[in-house]
């Protein structure tokens, strides 16, 4: 959890709100305000009502107020929408009374209206100086900077993140009411749209009340002057909005509906603090301004840029400290997840490839290498391209087959896909059977016949043709064939 100060220092009181950042959540934690002329400074009263609350490592955010800020409205070419950071220097330089060296800025881009429409930019700067000052009276006050120094006007946006009646679409008005200035902000869907300071305030009431009335109607016709629609609701707040007959009285001298701000949605509101809340609300909006929804600009920028330092680390090492332990946890735990998988895989795995051994070699295998020795002996045979027994090996076998004694003529030896033929003479039939007789106890000769005979015209001899298939088994079918107890014929092929 994070705690989040918002420093409101205005002329004549400082307030702060104290909150205190969760999951998904916001609770509020405390709610000061003091008069700055019961002290000495206004770093005795920042000091008093801040120094209770602060601890190391916390967010400040403070304020510069309307009338120590220019801001300007400025229209930008559609060509310059990723160049607006360096276009809107020049735009600026020609608005603002001073030379831009001596000022801070910073910028909000607005809705466009399509997208060839030009690109409204709510630019807001201040004086280095004072932007300076206002950083250096926290700093003298509490030890530590503010992260931010946020436009008392645009930082009643922040409000939207915590009142959803602020976030709604069509303008929808805020008037903050302090003693000397009142802040006035046009939202719409939650984002600024138009801002602007006056100096009127409740101080002098009721005397002022018609002068106050004016500025405020002044206000909402430039407002409508630019083009903005009539606001639906204007919302009051700051300490004026605790007046009596204060809304009733505004609303019939602008002719609109003013009504309290809605409190806002946080955790840990108590009645005390609901009631101080009215008053402390520029407070709050400046704490909110520390959180991701922030809607509104920071001062601290350029030379003045806000830097962690060691310290920062320091507070935040346990967190650091948590967040890698949690990482190692996870990893040690998915590392384990994955191991587990491939274990379940692995074993899978070798038993398919013990049932496909089996099949292949007769043997069952669950070591990849020993498969692949195996499968590689057994295959070698098969996927040599050059034949196991060609034709000269057979001719070879067939002069083994016949018997030195024996007169035998090959007329013609086809062998063809396997499969051969043999046209011979022979003196007698008889000595063609003995030689098929011999071929077939050959372990590559299959279905050894003699298919046809007949005698030579002419002479006292036959002719005989013979057939036989030629198959060799491949290394895996002889280990089998051993493993049944079968043996090969000593001096086969």
């Amino acid at each position: 959890m994070a705690n989040l100060l918002g420093i409101d220092i205005a002329e004549d009181s400082v307030r702060v709100a104290w909150l205190r950042t969760g999951y998904r959540s916001i609770s509020v934690v405390a709610l000061e305000q003091q008069p700055i002329a019961s002290y000495a400074s206004v770093a005795d009263a920042v000091r008093a009502v801040v120094g209770p609350m602060l601890s190391r490592g916390d967010s400040i955010a403070t304020v510069l107020l309307g009338d120590k800020l220019f801001i300007r409205k400025v229209e930008l070419p559609p060509t310059a929408m990723r160049q607006v950071a360096e276009v809107l220097p020049f735009e600026l330089e020609a608005l603002l009374p001073f030379d831009l060296e001596d000022a801070i800025f910073d910028s909000r881009v607005l809705p466009r209206q399509g997208p060839k429409a030009p690109i409204p930019i709510l630019a807001c700067a201040a004086r280095l100086e004072q932007v300076k000052e206002r950083i250096e009276l926290v700093q003298q006050a509490l030890s530590a900077e503010p992260e931010r120094v946020d436009a008392s006007s645009i930082a009643l946006a922040n409000l939207a993140a915590l009142i959803p009646e602020l976030a709604v679409p069509g303008p929808v008005m805020l008037v903050h009411l302090d003693g000397w200035t009142s802040d006035i902000a046009v939202l719409n869907a939650g984002k600024v749209e138009y801002v602007r300071t006056v100096s009127s305030g409740t101080e002098g009431l009721p005397a002022s009340a018609k002068e106050l009335a004016r500025e405020l109607r002044q206000s909402l016709f430039a407002w409508r002057s630019q083009g903005g629609a009539q606001p639906q609701v204007v919302y009051l707040t700051g300490p004026g909005s605790t007046l009596p007959g204060a809304e009733a009285y505004l609303s019939s001298e602008l002719g609109v509906q003013m009504m309290a701000l809605p409190a806002p949605r946080m955790e840990g509101m108590t009645p005390e603090l609901q009631q101080k809340l009215p008053s402390m609300m520029r407070a709050v909006a400046l704490a909110m301004g520390l959180t991701r929804t922030q809607a509104s600009v920071n001062l601290r920028q350029g030379p003045l840029s806000y830097e962690r330092g060691f310290s920062y680390l320091q507070e935040k090492i346990p967190l650091l400290v948590g967040i890698f332990f949690l990482i190692f946890v996870s990893f040690l735990f998915s590392t384990w997840m994955e191991w587990r998988s491939l274990s379940k895989q692995t074993d899978v795995l070798e038993e398919a490839l013990a049932m496909v051994t089996k099949q292949v070699v007769g043997e069952a295998i669950r070591d990849p290498e020993m498969a692949e020795d195996a499968v590689s002996v057994t295959t070698s045979k098969a996927d040599d391209p050059m034949p196991t027994v060609d034709g000269f090996d057979v001719m070879i076998e067939i002069s083994k087959a016949v018997p030195e004694d024996m007169k035998h003529d090959i007329e013609e030896l086809d062998y063809q896909k396997g499969k051969v033929t043999i046209h011979g003479i022979v003196s007698t039939i008889p000595e063609a059977q003995q030689i098929a007789t011999t071929l077939g106890t050959i372990r590559c000769f299959e279905n050894v016949k003699i298919v046809r005979t007949n005698q030579v015209v002419n002479e006292n001899r036959q002719k005989y043709v013979l057939e036989f298939d030629l198959k060799c088994p491949v290394e895996g079918e002889k280990k089998k064939s051993s493993s049944e107890g079968s043996e090969t014929k000593e001096g086969e092929p």
